[in-house]
């Protein structure tokens, strides 16, 4: 029986105590490389060779990665927030949780697709969504405090995250499917990618009705507090804030 060497994974430590301890993360990636290479008996030079040889394919990869910030930066400088803000506004029956929940269905969908990169938190949420929420929620609420923004803003990250988790798998191609299909050969069950991609519709549906049901219940919070401070401001009296 072939004995597996375990110790090559000492790299996963080392970039996991380098995260922790905030050392640079260039500094403590390429540390980690010649660690785990050393760790598996590689030469030297082949460390070298095969750090140049990763560097020069994934050399496109920080302009993929950083190019959308400055544009982003841009069109906010521009005036996207408030664009986004006052034209959602006019909408007569959005509200905060129905606008998010929108989101919501449309970034599932788009993930159970594959396009995975159709929105985002530096993409979407930042610039679109979470202004999206806030301006429809102050125009039937008034001026919102800062735990009622925070909030908004977190409901609208969450629509993301829950969005993209569950819908990318539904998709037949996504990593996490494959991953999934090779393990369960490996345990002797064999079954199809589509057949894993047809399981998590289900889990899909059901997080969207759980998660909708939750940015419902953000309007009605915003409300019953948007109905305290109006009370608390006639009587002339200090009133705790709503919690929800």
């Amino acid at each position: 029986m072939e004995t597996i060497n375990f110790w090559p994974l000492i790299g996963v430590a080392v970039v996991a105590l380098g995260f922790v301890c905030r050392f640079n993360p260039m500094l403590v990636v390429a540390l980690a490389a010649f660690v785990t290479g050393m760790a598996a008996k590689m030469p030297l030079h082949e460390i070298l060779a095969q750090m140049g040889v990763a560097f020069v394919k994934a050399r496109n990869l920080p302009l993929i990665t950083l190019l959308p910030l400055p544009i982003i930066g841009v069109l906010e400088r521009h005036g996207l927030r408030e664009f986004v803000q006052r034209t959602i506004a006019q909408v007569r029956a959005a509200t905060a949780g129905r606008a998010l929940i929108a989101y919501l269905f449309v970034r599932e969908v788009s993930a159970a697709l594959g396009l995975m990169s159709l929105g985002g938190h530096v993409q979407m949420v930042r610039p679109v969504v979470a202004p999206m929420a806030e301006g429809v929620a102050q125009a039937r609420h008034g001026d919102l405090n800062e735990r009622q923004i925070y909030r908004l803003r977190a409901f609208a990250a969450s629509s993301d995250n829950i969005g993209l988790f569950f819908g990318e798998d539904c998709f037949v191609a996504f990593g996490g499917i494959l991953f999934t299909q090779h393990v369960l050969h490996n345990f002797g069950v064999d079954v199809s990618a589509t057949s894993l991609a047809f399981a998590g519709i289900p889990i899909a549906v059901f997080a969207f009705l759980a998660h909708s049901a939750r940015l419902y219940r953000l309007d009605g919070w915003l409300k019953k507090a948007q109905t305290k401070k109006s009370a608390c401001s006639s009587s002339n009296t200090s009133c705790e804030e709503v919690r929800p």
